[in-house]
């Protein structure tokens, strides 16, 4: 795959500060993708742009914005209006926390729902209006095999992550004739920043930020689903079971997981 001709010259990259979409930004600009980078902590985003910058020369614009704000699809644009997005990697939204859905505040579930299915819907549609237009480019939307079934105490983050699994599964049947590729990436256990600092244990398999990246750039056109990190086998598992045996087994999961107290 000619990454350049199919997806660039520009790609988006939200949530790229660190982690998968960090990973993504490196391994495309390898391909001589030039990159913008959309993240709400300006410190880590304009360490990654400059790692880039100096490791392939690449022109990298950080863009510090709170993708789980209304307007945050506006203040991207202000930027992106003038250049020619070819790919957008949609990589926001880690879970933080655990906690049982009436113990957390309602703004912060609003927030979560804002990040990852509101925000994704707004940045898909706008940038992928665009590459249907001009005939070509990549949407990759991050997801997580939580998308999968329901899990206590973190049932908005699940839900939102099925919201991912089926936008792509039907964008990706709509963009397809249009010669526009969209995958959606569902990640499992991974070793980033963000699963660190939500003290969650992580029980294998785990996987390397680099190594999801490469498999979903690898497999962008192969949509409309990519399971990560050889996690197949636990997804029809899973499948095979009741909804309640699924949700029980989870949650059992999370227990003999869960940080200490």
């Amino acid at each position: 795959m000619d990454f350049l001709k199919q997806y660039g010259p520009w790609a988006l990259i939200a949530g790229g500060s660190e982690g998968v979409g960090a990973s993504c930004a490196r391994q495309l600009a390898r391909e001589g993708l030039k990159l913008v980078l959309v993240a709400r902590t300006p410190g880590p985003l304009e360490e990654v742009a400059q790692q880039v910058r100096a490791e392939c020369g690449a022109e990298v614009l950080p863009l510090s914005v709170d993708l789980s704000a209304i307007d945050a699809i506006e203040q991207v644009r202000r930027v992106t209006d003038a250049l020619e997005v070819g790919l957008l990697i949609y990589n926001a939204g880690a879970q933080r926390h655990v906690a049982a859905f009436l113990d957390e505040p309602l703004e912060d579930l609003m927030k979560l729902i804002r990040l990852n299915a509101i925000g994704q819907t707004a940045f898909s549609h706008h940038f992928g209006a665009k590459m249907r237009a001009r005939g070509r480019g990549g949407i990759i939307l991050v997801g997580s095999l939580s998308a999968y079934i329901g899990v206590p105490r973190m049932g908005v983050y699940s839900a939102s992550k099925a919201y991912c699994r089926i936008l792509a599964e039907s964008l990706w049947f709509e963009l397809q004739p249009h010669g526009v590729h969209v995958l959606g990436l569902m990640l499992g256990n991974t070793r980033t920043p963000g699963t660190t600092r939500s003290k969650i244990k992580l029980a294998e398999p785990i996987a390397e930020p680099d190594d999801v990246a490469r498999e979903g750039l690898a497999h962008l056109a192969d949509g409309p689903i990519w399971i990560a990190g050889g996690n197949e086998p636990g997804v029809a598992a899973l499948s095979r079971l009741s909804r309640a045996e699924a949700v029980r087994m989870v949650h059992q999961g999370m227990l003999v997981n869960a940080p200490p107290e």
